[in-house]
C-alpha cells in the first residue's frame, strides 16, 4: 500500500547531492553484512529514492517505510520506481514535506517495539548556502543539543543542514531500537563525536566508512558513511575504514579528557601533550592583496596588478606565504608586503610625512582598502591591518603553514637586514636570538612533536593546523632531553652559519 502526500514546492532551494543507486546497493550490502535487519525503515530527505530502492531489494525483513521529501517530482518518481518492484507487503509512506517539520517522533513512538534503520544522505549545504538562494528549506533556529549555556549548533552563524538533520534524527529515535546511517561530510561526523562528551547522543559502534566523493557526488569534499546503533550506552569515539572493505585504520574522539584525532598514536605521545611554553602567533592580515603585497624586482616593487610601484622601502618588509614554507630554513623570498602599523589601531597620520610616496601610493588605492568587507576594519585608521605586534618584528621565526597537510617547522632568518612578515595563513614563535629560535625549530621537528601533531591534527579540516593544536605542543619536554650535539650536527649539515650561533648548554627561557 502506498500512501501518497503532495505539496507544491521550488526544487532550488534544497542543496541537492542524489545519491547513486551503485553506491545506495553498496551501503545496504554492507549493512546486511554487519547484521543490521531493518523491520521500518526511515529516510528523511529522500530524494529519488535511491536508498528506499536499495534497502527493500536488500532487507526481506523491511515491513513499513516512511520516505520525507519536500520536492514533489521526487516523490512521484519513487512511486513509479517502486511499482516496478516485485510485490511485497510493505506499508510505504511517502510523504511531500519540509524534513524540519516533520514529527519523526510519532515515528519512532509508533514502532518502539521494532527494529528501525533511518537511513539517508541529507544537504550537503550550510544554512547560510540556503539562505543566499532565499530558501525556505531552513529549520528554525533553536537549541537542538538542549544545551544550558552552550552555544549549539543552530546558534552558530554557518551550521551545516545535514548535521542539523543528523541531531534531529538522534534526538527523535533516541529511545528506539535500530541503527543510523548517513552519508555526511567527515566535518559533522567530527562534530557529532566531538559533542558526545557533553550531551551523550544515545547512540555506539559509531564508523566512518571512506567514499570517494568526487567520484560519486562530484563534489570536492571529504565525506564517508556515519554509522552507529541507538544505545543507553553512548560511546565517546568512532572508527575509521578507509572503504566499505577495509579494516579500521584509526579511531578518533576522546580520550584522557583530550579530543584527538588517532586515539592509540595520542596515548603513546600523550606526555607532550600539555601548554606550550611561548604563545603561537598568526600572521598579518590586512584583506587588501593587490596593493599590499609586491614582489621585488631590480628596480624596486610590483604589486599584483604588474605595476610598478616606487616607494620608500621603510615599510616595506619581506613576505612570506603557507605555499613557501617548503624548507627547513629559510633566508630568502622575492614577496614583500607594506606594513603601514606596528600595533593593532595604530594611528597612520605619520605615513605622509614620513614616508610620502608610500602615502601616495596607499591614498591612490583607497578605494581596495574601503572594499574589505570584515567589520574588523570598521572605524579604523587608514589602511589598517591586524595580526600585527611586537612579536611580528622579532628577528627570527619558526613558523608553520595551517593550510598544508604537513606538519614541517621552518626556521625563518631575516633577509636584507629585516625581520620577515608571515601572512594570516601561517602560525609563528619569535625570538631575539638566532640559537633559540634553532633549538625550538629542531625540537618541533623530532618525533616525540611530529607523532603527538600527527595524533591530534583532523587532516580533513579546511585550515589543518590552528592556534589551538599549537598551544597544545609543551616542547620544552622534549628540549630538554637534547644534548645540543644533535642540534649542531643537524645545522652543521644544513647551514654551518646557524651552527655556530648554537651553544652546547642544555635548556632555554622562552620569551613570550
Amino acid at each position: 500500500m502506498i500512501d501518497l502526500q503532495i505539496k507544491t514546492r521550488d526544487k532550488s532551494e534544497y542543496g541537492d547531492f542524489q545519491t547513486p543507486l551503485k553506491l545506495a546497493r553498496q551501503i545496504c550490502r554492507w549493512l546486511k553484512e554487519t547484521g543490521i535487519k531493518p523491520e521500518v525503515l526511515v529516510e528523511p530527505a529522500c530524494g529519488r529514492g535511491n536508498f528506499i530502492i536499495a534497502a527493500l531489494e536488500t532487507f526481506p525483513t523491511i515491513k513499513s517505510v516512511y520516505g520525507i521529501e519536500i520536492y514533489e517530482p521526487y516523490i512521484s518518481e519513487i512511486k513509479e520506481r517502486i511499482s516496478t518492484l516485485e510485490k511485497r507487503d510493505v506499508d510505504i509512506k511517502l510523504i511531500q514535506e519540509n524534513v524540519f517539520h516533520f514529527p519523526f517522533g510519532d515515528i519512532a513512538k509508533r514502532h518502539r517495539d521494532n527494529e528501525v534503520l533511518v537511513l539517508g544522505n541529507p544537504p550537503w549545504v550550510t544554512n547560510t548556502g540556503l539562505s543566499i538562494k532565499q530558501s525556505r528549506n531552513l529549520p528554525k533556529k533553536s537549541n537542538i543539543k538542549n544545551a544550558s549555556g552552550i552555544e549549539a549548533i543552530t546558534g552558530k552563524g554557518n551550521f551545516d543542514i545535514s548535521e542539523f538533520i543528523t541531531l534531529l534524527m538522534l534526538k527523535a529515535f533516541a529511545n528506539s531500537n535500530g541503527s543510523f546511517a548517513f552519508l555526511v561530510k567527515n566535518s559533522v561526523v567530527k562534530n557529532i563525536v566531538h559533542s558526545q562528551r557533553d550531551f551523550s547522543f544515545p547512540i555506539t559502534n559509531l564508523q566512518q566508512i571512506g567514499i570517494d566523493a568526487k567520484e560519486e557526488f562530484d563534489a570536492c569534499v571529504d565525506a564517508g558513511l556515519f554509522f552507529s546503533r541507538f544505545s543507553e550506552r553512548p560511546a565517546k569515539s568512532c572508527e575509521v575504514l578507509k572503504s566499505f572493505d577495509s579494516p579500521v585504520s584509526r579511531s578518533f574522539g576522546w580520550t584522557q579528557n583530550k579530543f584527538v584525532a588517532d586515539i592509540v598514536r595520542y596515548e603513546e605521545n600523550a606526555a607532550f601533550d600539555g601548554i606550550s611554553p611561548s604563545i603561537w602567533r598568526q600572521g598579518l592580515k590586512h584583506d587588501c592583496s593587490a596593493v599590499m603585497e609586491l614582489t621585488v624586482v631590480e628596480n624596486g616593487y610590483r604589486n599584483k596588478r604588474y605595476e610598478t610601484v616606487c616607494i620608500e622601502s621603510g615599510l616595506v618588509y619581506p613576505l612570506l606565504k603557507s605555499s613557501d614554507l617548503k624548507e627547513q630554513i629559510i633566508a630568502k623570498t622575492k614577496r614583500a608586503v607594506i606594513v603601514p602599523q606596528t600595533i593593532i589601531g595604530q594611528d597612520t597620520k605619520y605615513i605622509e610625512a614620513d614616508y610620502p610616496l608610500t602615502f601616495n601610493y596607499l591614498n591612490r588605492n583607497k578605494t581596495f582598502f574601503e572594499k574589505r568587507k570584515s567589520i574588523i576594519y570598521r572605524n579604523k585608521p587608514p589602511f589598517s591591518i591586524f595580526g600585527i605586534g611586537s612579536y611580528s618584528f622579532k628577528p627570527f621565526k619558526v613558523a608553520i603553514s595551517g593550510l598544508y597537510k604537513q606538519t614541517q617547522f621552518s626556521l625563518v632568518l631575516p633577509i636584507d637586514g629585516k625581520p620577515v612578515m608571515l601572512d594570516d595563513t601561517c602560525y609563528f614563535l619569535g625570538f631575539d636570538t638566532l640559537e633559540e629560535a634553532a633549538r625550538v625549530m629542531y625540537c618541533l621537528n623530532q618525533p616525540e612533536i611530529q607523532n603527538l601533531l600527527q595524533s591530534i591534527v583532523f587532516w580533513d579540516c579546511k585550515r589543518v593546523i590552528t592556534k589551538d593544536i599549537l598551544m597544545r605542543l609543551n616542547y620544552e619536554e622534549v628540549l630538554e632531553k637534547f644534548d645540543n650535539e644533535s642540534v649542531i650536527i643537524f645545522f652543521e649539515r644544513n647551514g654551518a652559519e646557524i651552527a655556530g650561533n648554537v651553544s652546547r648548554r642544555k635548556g632555554l627561557q622562552f620569551p613570550n
